[in-house]
Formats: C-alpha cells, sequence, structure tokens
C-alpha cells in the first residue's frame, strides 16, 4: 500500500473512531454494559431526572422528578432488579409514593454509591415496587428482583 493509501486509512480510522465516541457519550448520558456472575448488569447516569426519562433503553422510573440531578442507576438486564440515586435538589417525592416497609431481599447489584443495607432504610415505595429512602438531599431507590434468575446466566 502506497504513503497516500495508508494515510487515508489512518485519517479515516481516526474519523470513525471519533465519530462513534462522540455517539456514545450521548447529551450527558453516560452508560457501561458489564456481565458479572450475578447476571448482565447496565449502568447508566443521567445530568437530569428528564434526561433519564427521556432514554427509551434505560428508562428512569416516572416518579424521579424532572429536577432530580444527577441521576445513577444500575440495572439488571436479564430481570427486573435496579438501584437508584439522585440527589432531591429542593424537589419531593410525588404524593404516589406512600409510606412503607423495608424489602424482605437485599440487592444483588452493587454500585460505590450504593451504602451497604441502605435497603433496609426503607420508608417509602413508589409506583408499589420501588424502595425508597432519603438521607439528607440524596435519594436511594430499590426495586427488588421479580424473576427468577436461577437460569439467567
Amino acid at each position: 500500500m502506497s504513503l497516500i493509501g495508508k494515510r487515508t486509512v489512518r485519517v479515516g480510522a481516526a474519523v470513525a473512531g471519533v465519530a462513534v465516541a462522540s455517539a456514545l457519550a450521548g447529551c450527558g448520558l453516560s452508560q457501561a454494559v458489564t456481565e458479572k456472575a450475578n447476571g448482565h448488569v447496565k449502568t447508566v447516569d443521567y445530568l437530569t431526572g428528564m434526561e433519564g426519562k427521556a432514554n427509551r433503553d434505560a428508562q428512569l422510573p416516572g416518579w424521579v422528578p424532572d429536577q432530580a440531578k444527577p441521576v445513577s442507576e444500575v440495572i439488571r438486564t436479564t430481570g427486573s432488579e435496579r438501584i437508584l440515586r439522585y440527589s432531591s435538589a429542593g424537589t419531593k417525592l410525588p404524593g404516589t409514593c406512600l409510606p412503607g416497609t423495608a424489602p424482605k431481599t437485599a440487592p444483588t447489584l452493587t454500585a460505590d454509591w450504593w451504602p451497604h443495607g441502605q435497603e433496609t432504610k426503607t420508608d417509602k415505595i413508589c409506583d408499589a415496587v420501588w424502595h425508597v429512602s432519603t438521607d439528607g438531599t440524596t435519594v436511594y431507590a430499590y426495586k427488588p428482583e421479580t424473576i427468577d434468575q436461577r437460569g439467567a446466566n
């Protein structure tokens, strides 16, 4: 291959790499999909609740305020389990979130931002399935698994 041909290939590859990186970066959306011993896991971070609700692939629950920021979530892609954290930014939980008790099961999902045992501090239930607690201006939520994961791996 000539020097010009090699140069064209390198420039083309660099342009393609930049295009892919730009497309993956999205409007403040950060995503990663990993496989762990307990199933497939997707992590997402949004600048606001509104941005997270607009993402059809990993949509935030409707009870998360549009003004919440930043929002982080870990999602089991082979089931229904999710953990979520956001700053309330002066917002309140909607009236549809009712007093409730802690879930019977602990999450199998983990994140650096999810304190060990956080699910035991639940005092609200949102959308009948989300166990929610607040710590100052930080809101934590856990949606337990409802799909048998024994055959999912």
